[in-house]
């Protein structure tokens, strides 16, 4: 029998923490029979939580940690301060090799610095980047980086294209992923500096499909697969575009309802409507990892439900499976 992936996940971490976090866990062991979640927190808090439900008590354990870190912390200071953090705990659970990764919808800041401080870099690789896949109407892109470094060099941006098309081969089955900077113009002389000096450096790579550039405008069409960029732009860019389509849809609903007419069409195309909606929907692509580390570190939006937990969880999977870590140390030391 295959050996059950372990994934630590905080329990305490997020705006709908425990209750949505641990509703995610169980959801996670429903629906895969290979996984064992460890939920890292106030055990009381926890386990009063999964009284509500039925569940697996040798695939779903908990860990005691009596502290949490919040946003408004200098993340550094609290991972160094706060031993006994839930944020902590878990992911010495994953450098110990007690678990296999780690999910967290908490302080992306403390997710971030505890990522590096405590499990490490691989070696070679000079900023891990935060990669979270977005929807597009060719179906899924990855955008890197979003949240990781925001004063990134051109050599950051050229390991960024290496391990999001290794992450897009590997993990989300894309063949010869298509790599593209983001810039405001598609001709190479145009951008910022950084732009312009990663650019060339990006074309005479010879193990990634970079085709150029690509305008924030064309993102949402699929035209690359991997979208390149520094912390700054791709935050920007991430924020606009789950605003952007959360403020669309609620337009639409309100169209939808505004007459009787309306409300007849809106009965009639229904279910065509709801497949249209759910292929932008970011949760079901789980959360976002930090690639370049020694173990694997997912960090989920501050507001996830269930499912974006669950799928966050079951993401680990397919990434470990992968071995998307050993990937690229192979691939950096080719390089």
């Amino acid at each position: 029998m295959q050996k059950a992936i372990t994934i630590a996940v905080d329990a305490m971490g997020g705006d709908n923490a425990p209750k949505e976090i641990v509703k995610g866990a169980v959801l996670a062991v429903e629906e895969k029979k290979d996984i064992k979640v460890i939920l890292v927190g106030k055990e009381e808090v926890i386990l009063d939580e999964l009284k509500g439900y039925e569940y697996d008590k040798e695939r779903i354990i908990t860990v005691n940690a009596e502290d949490n870190i919040s946003n408004n912390e200098s993340p550094v200071l609290a991972i160094r301060r706060k031993k006994n953090s839930s944020i902590v705990i878990a992911l010495n659970l994953v450098k110990n090799g007690q678990a296999d990764a780690f999910v967290s919808a908490g302080s992306t800041g403390a997710v971030l610095a505890g990522g590096q401080l405590i499990i490490g870099r691989i070696k070679g690789v000079e900023r891990p980047p935060l990669a979270p896949i977005i929807p597009t109407i060719a179906g899924a892109s990855l955008l890197i980086d979003c949240g990781a470094n925001v004063d990134a060099r051109p050599s950051h941006l050229v390991q960024f294209a290496r391990m999001g098309s290794i992450y897009m081969e590997n993990v989300m089955g894309v063949k010869n992923p298509k790599v593209a900077i983001v810039n405001i113009g598609a001709e190479e002389e145009k951008g910022n500096a950084l732009v312009k000096e990663t650019f060339p450096m990006l074309k005479e790579i010879p193990d990634i499909n970079f085709i150029g550039s690509i305008e924030a405008r064309d993102i949402p069409y699929g035209y690359a697969d991997v979208i390149v960029c520094e912390a700054f732009v791709g935050n920007v860019i991430l924020k606009l575009y789950e605003g952007l389509g959360t403020a669309l849809i609620k337009k639409v609903k309100e169209g939808l309802m505004s007459s009787l007419k309306s409300k007849i069409g809106a009965l009639l195309s229904k279910s065509a409507l709801k497949n249209t909606l759910k292929a932008f929907d970011y949760s079901q692509y789980g959360g976002a990892p930090l690639l370049g580390l020694k173990g694997l570190v997912v960090k989920t939006h501050g507001s996830s439900k269930s499912n974006e937990i669950k799928n966050s969880i079951i993401q680990c999977v397919t990434f470990t499976e992968q071995r998307i870590k050993e990937k690229i140390e192979e691939n950096l030391k080719e390089s």
